[in-house]
């Protein structure tokens, strides 16, 4: 297997660049995938696991790309200079680079992780083409991602003896446009109200598609789905997509002080993308 390919692409939305690995697929085309990458530092935490995972699915004959999106990685710009808007139109320049290296006929799959699962809906809604979809341990609500990051700072706060009432100061100051820095990270308002008002909701289906979706949440102990997960797959199911889900034992690799490998994922998602 060939090492995957590493490329700066030309974002025209926002006149920089962003860096993306190409993996190209083992024998015949089985399909693409875009990795929608999660928050901040839950990236760097996961990105052992994500270049695990586009390996594997390279050997099983996918085409997968990563992509790093505006302030994140190896792209260019500043965290503080991103927009949710802006990390949207980074997926769909994403999705257009891997359609110039191996063609649009192989089904298309946008695999997230935790909040990258938020970015999915508002991307399958904006391409002309469907999709299917592989969520980790999806998170299904912007706005409690939001929360439990502005708790970051609040809580540091409190261990400094500092005043209670911070994290309204920190939604005042992003309502009046200014930036905040929670955990060596400047949080801009562009990124925070698009994270607030995402939901995993799922997209409109396009004409005559069949989408599937695989499922996974990741547990050391846990025996099924949370309720979150049982609830927002039924409103898919509703909505007429194909839902696979399972439970992967294994670490929260995104929030552990070592990085940590979950194996067992790896098998349950070539499982579930069979």
């Amino acid at each position: 297997m060939s090492a995957p390919h590493a490329v700066f692409l030309d974002a025209p939305h926002s006149a920089d660049q962003r860096y993306a690995l190409l993996h190209r697929p083992v024998g015949p085309l089985r399909g693409r995938v875009l990795y929608l990458p999660p928050f901040a530092e839950e990236m760097n935490k996961s990105r052992r696991m994500a270049a695990l995972q586009a390996r594997a699915l390279a050997e099983a004959g996918y085409a997968v790309l990563q992509i790093d999106l505006q302030g994140c990685g190896d792209s260019d710009g500043d965290f503080g200079d991103a927009s949710w808007q802006g990390w949207i139109q980074d997926c769909l320049l994403g999705v257009e680079y891997l359609n110039t290296q191996v063609g649009r006929e192989a089904p298309l799959t946008l695999w997230g992780l935790r909040a990258g699962c938020l970015l999915a809906p508002a991307v399958a809604e904006a391409l002309d083409e469907a999709c299917h979809f592989l969520f980790w341990q999806p998170s299904t609500q912007g706005k409690l991602v939001l929360q439990q990051f502005i708790r970051l700072k609040t809580a540091a706060a409190m261990m400094d003896g500092q005043q209670k009432g911070l994290a309204e100061q920190v939604r005042q100051t992003l309502t009046q446009g200014d930036c905040v820095e929670i955990a060596g990270y400047r949080l801009p308002p562009g990124v925070a109200h698009g994270l607030e008002t995402a939901s995993l909701k799922p997209p409109p289906r396009k004409l005559d598609s069949q989408p599937r979706v695989a499922w996974i949440e990741i547990s050391r102990s846990a025996t099924e789905l949370s309720p979150a997960s049982q609830t927002m797959i039924g409103q898919w199911q509703n909505q007429g997509y194909a839902m696979r889900s399972a439970l992967a034992l294994g670490p929260s690799f995104w929030q552990t002080t070592e990085i940590e490998d979950a194996p067992e994922l790896l098998t349950v998602t070539r499982e579930l993308m069979a």
